[in-house]
């Protein structure tokens, strides 16, 4: 078990650790090579430039060595910055994620005075610790917890007020909390310029009516139940396959560049490659020429795959994009039963453009239930398969137990730097490696649930990845290492000591928890800033591909919040957080720590880095407020075991009634705030399109909507092939504007070229991967579309 110079030995390799990132990345952000790389954001929303020089040194290296002696200023900076202006040059996810770390502040900070003014004395004056037998492995960090509080004692009543009193703290903070980002919600989408998903209903599983198309059937549909408010649609197409042949001829392009310019710059000797896979293998052959017709030979494959998807029938799935010509008409049809059999014409609000995962549109809705049953099973087992690396950290973080069971270890084990090291650092760093690859892996379970909206998929990732922390990193981590640091005591102790070896034991795992956060939340943070992956390819990607100003961009390549592994990353904070906050309080400043650092450094980079894809106006937080409530009824149900196991028959019961209330509270909350990330209100719509009305702003609908929800990869069509796929929107375009327009205006509707929507994005002919670049400006009302072929 680790002890205070475990923990001292783990914080200053740590701390060491973090300066070292914050030292390097001081010194890197202020080198003009690495300006792209640092400040991403600034240079795609079109104001900021390479930095001048007069000499060709001065490109790449800082020659103003008074800003060297300012390398911290990152951090006041990162907070000049209000609130409003964050929103409108980040967006409202990126505000809303920022506040979940203030929220942290907000609760842990009080938590942390009272517990260490009053728990830890009422701990420390227990001196229960002192007696128990040898066998029990102990840390002098267990004295300052309840563990050292004898049984009976009536200074269990402390422990109890105190939890009542961080709970009602707690919920009141997330009550005020759920209420600001509701109100910002609402008032975000309100105060938001004209956007094409305001007016647009995914509408899935359309019926197959004999000798009709999927567009026709869609087109009568909705002409007769929305007669008023219908304007257009747009089918969907299954070009699955054809993305597939353009991302293999990127990956031929990328391969014919990459020769093109090594030749340019060696014209005395041509490249070559071989045939056979990856080029391992084969025939030698001039790599120019056989690139080029690899290039060829794929360009003759799209082509006869475009015509299949322009000509099949069966190529438009049941699935379309319907637009109306109000904001109330699209809430109506989207939070209404369409049919008599709620099976079919199934509406929801459609995801904005670039949030749109084209591929799981081509699912049958059929399979989708098949889907999720087999990833939950899928989940489940890979949840308890990683038991057995959590398992082997235990043991690492309990070298006094595996001593004992492995007695031939003692020797090395003993080496004072090696065992402080082992159970100071090691425990939390493989814990992390373990944890490394994991997000990535939940997510593509996502995807095969069929989800058709990114933000949709991040969020159901962010579950399984909570579920998977909360089973394997806490619990499995408390089950494990109480079972494998007390299995000695486990065997020479009668049957009636266990469960009070077990009560005693799990406090204990703070020391743990202590190392993790530390490591993760410390100098992983510090990892975070310094970017140093990112740093690398576009060095790499800058000396043997970029060519162009576009290759130039690509290569910045800023990213996003990674919120499928950060939020379940931060929920697991907020967990140690309310649960250790009466048991054992000492852990409460590391996890400050985190909260206060983990702040500052993701400010900074959303402000200059990251690119958020999408937009959701802070639609996960009802998750993470459901979550923190999670954690508070872990923390009542524990405290209520372990004073069971205390033998506190006289104080445990006033703890029955704090879980009912924590529940009443959730489901309080429930019902009073999450309508407004589910649903749109009907009089806040009708109150928007009256004031566009007013302002004669709600005209030019159809343009605005012909092809907002076209599928990206019909932008590298042809221009004939590309009017061919827009023809569903155009034709019911035509057909209103028979009923309220001359016909020269039928004319101009049917031949102008719509505007695109507010997004720069560089697809990368990978419509599951796209690197979105958004833009949002706050005076613009229309969508602008790059595409790079």
């Amino acid at each position: 078990m680790a002890t205070l110079s475990d923990i001292g030995v783990s914080a200053f390799i740590n701390i060491l650790t973090a300066f070292a990132f914050l030292l390097a990345f001081a010194l890197l952000r202020i080198q003009p090579i690495n300006d792209r790389v640092y400040f991403p954001k600034w240079y795609f929303k079109g104001q900021r430039k390479d930095p001048a020089s007069t000499n060709f040194v001065g490109k790449f290296v800082n020659l103003d060595f008074k800003t060297y002696f300012t390398f911290l200023n990152w951090m006041p900076q990162a907070l000049q910055m209000s609130e409003n202006q964050l929103i409108q040059h980040a967006g409202l996810d990126s505000v809303a994620f920022l506040r979940i770390y203030l929220l942290g502040l907000k609760i842990f900070i009080p938590m942390m005075v009272l517990a260490l003014l009053v728990l830890i004395p009422v701990n420390v004056s227990g001196g229960t610790l002192f007696f128990l037998r040898k066998e029990l492995v102990l840390s002098d960090i267990d004295k300052l917890s309840i563990s050292n509080v004898p049984p009976e004692s009536y200074r269990f009543f402390v422990h109890i007020a105190m939890q009542y009193l961080f709970t009602f703290w707690t919920c009141f903070m997330l009550y005020k909390e759920y209420d600001t980002v509701a109100s910002m919600r609402l008032q975000f989408l309100a105060s938001e310029q004209k956007r094409v998903e305001q007016y647009t209903v995914l509408v899935r599983n359309v019926p197959h009516v004999s000798g009709r198309s999927i567009s026709d059937s869609v087109d009568t549909f909705f002409k007769k139940n929305h007669r008023n408010t219908y304007l257009c649609h747009q089918a969907v197409y299954n070009a699955n396959k054809f993305a597939k042949l353009v991302r293999q001829r990127d990956k031929i392009q990328n391969w014919l560049d990459y020769n093109q310019l090594k030749f340019e710059r060696k014209p005395d000797k041509r490249p070559t490659t071989k045939t056979g896979f990856l080029g391992l293998w084969g025939e030698r052959v001039d790599a120019i020429d056989y690139y080029k017709e690899q290039l060829k030979q794929l360009e003759k494959r799209m082509t006869m795959e475009r015509q299949r998807v322009l000509q099949d029938q069966k190529a438009i799935l049941p699935v379309a994009f319907v637009s109306f010509n109000s904001r109330w008409g699209t809430a109506v049809c989207a939070q209404t039963q369409q049919s008599r059999n709620p099976t079919l014409w199934l509406t929801s609000w459609a995801p904005e453009p670039r949030d749109v995962y084209w591929r799981n549109l081509a699912l049958p809705f059929v399979s989708l239930t098949i889907r999720k049953f087999l990833i939950g099973i899928a989940v489940f087992a890979l949840v308890f398969f990683y038991m057995i690396p959590i398992a082997f950290v235990q043991s690492l973080a309990n070298l006094e137990a595996l001593e004992r069971v492995a007695p031939f270890l003692r020797p090395v084990i003993e080496m004072k730097i090696i065992k402080s090291f082992l159970q100071g650092f090691l425990p939390g760093l493989a814990l992390k490696i373990f944890l490394w690859a994991l997000p990535v892996l939940l997510m593509f379970m996502s995807k095969i649930e069929g989800h058709v909206a990114f933000s949709k998929l991040e969020r159901r990732a962010a579950a399984k990845y909570y579920y998977f922390m909360l089973v394997n990193v806490f619990l499995g981590s408390i089950v494990t290492g109480t079972a494998f640091g007390q299995l000695d005591a486990f065997l020479h102790q009668p049957p009636s000591q266990i469960p009070r070896n077990i009560g005693v034991s799990i406090p204990m795992k703070a020391t743990f928890f202590i190392t993790y956060i530390m490591v993760d939340g410390w100098a992983g943070i510090a990892s975070e800033i310094l970017r140093l992956k990112p740093l690398v390819i576009f060095h790499l990607k800058n000396m043997f591909v970029v060519k162009t100003e576009r290759d130039r961009d690509r290569a910045m390549d800023p990213g996003s919040v990674d919120y499928p592994e950060t939020l379940p990353s931060l929920q697991l904070y907020f967990l140690l957080g309310v649960v250790y906050a009466v048991v054992t309080p000492i852990l409460l400043p590391f996890i400050i720590v985190f909260f206060f650092f983990a702040f500052l450094v993701y400010r900074h980079q959303i402000i200059n880095v990251y690119n958020q894809r999408y937009e959701s106006a802070a639609a996960f937080w009802p998750h993470v407020h459901s979550r923190i409530i999670a954690s508070l009824l872990i923390s009542q149900l524990l405290l209520m075991g372990l004073l069971s196991t205390k033998k506190a028959l006289n104080s445990t019961p006033f703890l029955i009634a704090l879980p009912a209330l924590t529940f009443a509270f959730h489901k309080y909350c429930k019902s009073r705030f999450e309508p407004a990330f589910n649903r749109y209100p009907l009089e806040e719509a009708t109150e928007r399109d009256e004031q566009e009305h007013t302002e004669g702003a709600d005209q030019n609908l159809k343009p605005y909507l012909a092809d907002a929800y076209l599928h990206p990869i019909f932008h590298s069509f042809e221009e004939v092939e590309f009017e061919e796929v827009k023809v569903d929107a155009v034709h019911v375009d035509k057909h209103h504007a028979q009923i309220s327009s001359p016909p020269a205006q039928v004319e101009e509707i049917s031949s102008s070229s719509p505007p695109h929507p507010p997004q720069y994005y560089s697809y990368e002919h990978d419509f599951h991967s796209y690197n979105y670049y958004h833009h949002h400006e706050a005076q613009s009302s229309h969508y602008e579309h790059y595409y790079h072929g």
